[in-house]
This record gives C-alpha cells, structure tokens and sequence, in this order.
C-alpha cells in the first residue's frame, strides 16, 4: 500500500469494465461505450479515435496502430497490425545521394501510408457490436466543439511546434502559436473525415475526396505517394508472439513491431537476481541498462517486415539469451554494442480496455516523432506520420528501407499470460523506450511484488545512444555509482514514456487500472 502522506495515485478498482489511457476524455468515452452496450473492442476504437483530437502531437488518423485482443470466453489472443507500407515509387536512390547515412527524423521521405483507420474498421467489422456511427461520434464531437488541451499535451505540442510546416501549421498552431494548457483544439477537417467513414466505412477514407486531398498534398510535399498505395492498404491478423520471465508469459505484437525486443531483454535480465536489489538502485538500474544494449542492438539486426524477418526464432532462442546475458558484468558498463540505426522519438498513445465479459484489448496509435513527418493534408488536415524514418539505410538487413514495405516499429501493445489465463493488458509509450519500459513494469510486478500503479508510478532509466538518463526520482548516490563503474548519466529533459495497464484479477471478479502520472490520463471504471 502506498504511503497516503505522500503525492501519488491509487489504483482504480471496478467489476463491469475499466479503460486505462492518457486523456479522461477518452477514458470516460470508453467506459461510456462499455455502459451503453458496446463491448472492449468497440470502447478501445472510440477512445482512441478520440485520442487523435485530444493529443493530435502524439497521434492521429494519418498514424499506425497495432492491437492483441483476448476475446471473450477464452485465454487465445489475436494480433492485428494496422502499420502501413511505404509508397511503393519510394525514390530510395535519392535518400541515398543526399549523402546520408540515417533515413531523416521527418519530411516527405518518412511518410508512409496510414494503417490505422482501416484497422479500425476491420476490428469493428470482425468484433465489435456498435457500428462506426456510434463508435466515431464522441471523436466528431470534440472535433468540432473543441477539447481544452491538458498540460501534458500543450507540453509536447510546444516542443514538436517547429515541426510543423506548410499546411500543417495552419491546421495545429494558433496564430502561429502552440496552444497553452486550457485552450480549445478544435478540427473541423478531421470531423468532417469522421462522419465520412462513419457513413461509408475505410472506403471513405482510403478513395475519394479524402485520399485524393492526401495525395494530392503529398505530391506538392515531393512524394511518390498514389492513390494505388492508399486503396491497396490492408491491416492484417497474425499470431502474437511470447516469452517467459521467472512464472509469467509475456505476449507482444510480432515483426514488424519491436515486441520481440522485450522478450528477449526480458529473457536476459531473467538470468540475474534482481530481488536483492533497491528498485531504484543503481545495481538494477545497470543490469538493465546492459540487457537493453544487447535487446537493441538484436533488434536491428534482426527485426522489420514480417516478410523480410528469417531470424527471429534465432533471436529469441535460448541459447542466444544465455550468451548475451553472460556478456553483461554486474561491476562494469559495457560500451555500446553497435551504433543503433533507429531515430529518437518519443510520441505515441496507448490505451488498455476490458469488459464485463473479460474481453481484454491492447492498443497503441501513433504519428511516430511528434506531428509525424510534420505535414498535413491541405483541406482536412489530417497529419502525416514519420514512421519512415524508422528504416534503416544499411544494407542487407530486414529493414533496410524499400519501396512497399513496412518499416519496423517501435510501438508494442502487450499482454501478461498467468497459470494459462490473460492477466493483464498493458503498454507503455515512449518511442524507442518502450522495451525497456515494459521489462521496468514486468519486474517491478513479478520481483518486487508491486501492484500496478506503483510499479507504473517509479522512477525510470533508459540507456539511450550512449547516455543512462535517469529521472528525477533517483538519487545523486545513484548517479554517482552509476559514473563510477564506467555509465554516462544525465537527467532526460521529458520523463520517459506513460503506461497503462488493467489487472484482471479472475478469483474476485475484481479489475484494477492503473494510468501514468506521467501523462494527462487517468484509468476509469465502472
């Protein structure tokens, strides 16, 4: 139990539903849905269509989304990914002759064609109760009405604000201006697309005037992109993939997502004890440092479009877990295996919903960088994301970049399987952080016995391109250990990620959310 004297926040505890996610806007939407009859599925869709107007800096309709569903009545867990594929003119040689050796961290060369309506769709098609007209209509409210943007949002809008160009400055600035915390967002545009597809389903949003204003604005912008690539656009259904740490399974989303990165750090910290030590120590602040080198470093070897990956069995294998772990010196930081190929972002929503019937659902949405690539489409103003610039410019490897393929994403929605049954959905945003973040949440639940919020509430270390940043809740005694077996360490200016999670406890009938401080959002049941 957490100390009541001290700043904090208390797990939410409900029977009948519970939606955990980074605005109270969309939460209250989703537990709104549950209440009127829709069912975890639908819930997650309209809060995370919400989300898009609510936080347009992290995410919105030109964005990706992957998703794991438990559904009802059974402990099985289907996997879709709504990712899209590079334009199939992708001009590749001429990222080449600019003389780079990294895809770009935004414009026209890292937009890829948004995966994530048609996601939506398929998933409300397949297995939700309410059709599109009831699930997008909260989204077209605010839309048009207007959101007051939350602290938290009107934080990251100001930093990624000069991001921003041409028509998209005119969609998301104020007078030029990002807004303050309190002013209404509002987008007449993106409400108009809404009641389109709310009528007329993907079509609406993938041919017509809509897709026609995307390309069109595209072409200005440079691109390649047709409206081939937009009408050919389809999520797909796949198996999750799963790993153990110590008595718990560990389910994430499968290539071209990172989830295998988790798994397979979680699987190297499981070789070392971590009971012994403070939870934020620098003992298992530098075990987990030198376990996330060796998961990155796999990853960019190993991971990118599911059709290009052949190695994963290899990467997740347990004899490679055994000889990355004894890499690791428990008194001794390591340099960095290889320089990483991935650009640094740190902008994404996550949302975790489940229902009375213990349909569970893990979502994640994203533009990938702040405002994705920085452009938007000229009439309705829908943002285009960066995903693109998350491919890799060296050769021979599952991610090198391409024409019509997908990059690898840094965005894993995730679940924890326990004694056979689906125990909790969960996620946590933060970009490249988010492997790392989800083993910091893994451990903090399975080591240190924490529940949920606290194990979300703790501070955070990520070592990134060569630098451990440790939050502000560690002590300088840390830091200076931490220097003195051979780490670089600083203090991150934004706090890394937001999760949340619900924990399903199945012998009392009880659900239990927990949501980040870190962010504006709250869990909320019912």
């Amino acid at each position: 139990m957490r100390d009541f004297q001290l700043p904090g926040r208390s797990p939410v505890f409900a029977t009948r539903g519970i939606c955990a996610t980074s605005h109270p806007l969309a939460a209250s939407t989703a537990v709104r849905i549950l209440q009127d009859g829709g069912n975890a599925v639908d819930a997650a869709i309209a809060a995370a269509v919400l989300l898009g107007i609510c936080e347009p800096p992290m995410t919105g309709l030109g964005g990706d989304c992957f998703a794991l569903i438990k559904p009802p009545g059974r402990e099985s867990v289907i996997a879709l990914n709504g990712s899209g594929r590079s334009p199939a003119g992708l001009d590749v040689d001429r990222i080449r002759a600019s003389g780079r050796t990294t895809m770009p961290d935004r414009g026209i060369e890292t937009v890829t064609i948004p995966g994530a309506v048609d996601a939506f769709c398929r998933l409300a098609t397949d297995h939700g109760r309410l059709g599109l007209d009831t699930l997008l209509a909260p989204a077209i409210h605010y839309a048009e009405a207007g959101v007051p943007v939350g602290p938290r949002t009107a934080f990251d809008w100001a930093r990624a604000a000069e991001r921003l160009e041409g028509a998209a400055r005119r969609h998301f600035l104020f007078d030029g201006s990002p807004p303050y915390p309190g002013q209404i967002f509002r987008a007449p545009g993106q409400a108009e697309v809404l009641r389109r597809i709310a009528k007329d389903g993907r079509e609406a949003f993938y041919s017509g005037e809509v897709a026609e204003d995307m390309v069109a604005s595209l072409g200005r912008a440079g691109g390649s992109h047709v409206a081939e690539d937009f009408t050919a656009t389809a999520c797909e259904y796949s198996e999750p993939i799963s790993g153990s740490y110590r008595d718990i399974e560990l389910l994430e989303h499968a290539p071209n997502a990172q989830g295998a990165t988790a798994i397979l750090m979680a699987r190297i910290l499981a070789e070392f004890d971590l009971q012994p030590f403070d939870p934020s120590g620098a003992e298992r602040a530098h075990l987990e440092a030198e376990a996330g080198k060796l998961a990155y470093d796999a990853r960019d070897r190993f991971i990118g479009d599911r059709d290009r990956v052949t190695r994963l069995d290899h990467m997740l294998s347990d004899t490679t877990v055994r000889s990355l772990a004894a890499l690791i010196d428990p008194e001794r930081a390591m340099p960095g295996p290889r320089d990483r190929t991935e650009a640094v972002h740190r902008d994404t929503v996550y949302l975790a919903v489940v229902d009375r019937d213990l349909m569970a659902v893990s979502m994640i949405y994203s533009v990938f960088h702040g405002f994705g690539s920085g452009l938007a489409s000229e009439r309705f103003g829908i943002s285009f994301q960066s995903r693109g610039a998350g491919f890799s410019l060296r050769d021979n490897l599952p991610n090198t970049v391409a024409g019509g393929v997908r990059p690898l994403h840094t965005i894993i929605p995730a679940m924890i399987r326990s004694n056979d049954r689906i125990t909790m959905p969960f996620g946590v945003m933060g970009g490249p952080y988010q492997p790392t973040g989800q083993v910091r949440l893994v451990t903090n639940l399975v080591d240190y016995g924490m529940d949920p919020q606290t194990a979300i509430d703790g501070p955070r270390s990520f070592w990134d391109e060569g630098t451990l940043l440790l939050e502000r809740g560690y002590p300088m005694a840390v830091h200076d250990h931490l220097r003195d077996i051979g780490h670089s360490v600083s203090i991150p200016e934004i706090p890394h990620g937001g999760a949340q999670a619900i924990l399903i406890d199945h012998d009392a009938g009880v659900l239990q959310g927990a949501s980040d401080p870190r962010k504006d959002g709250a869990a909320i049941g019912y």
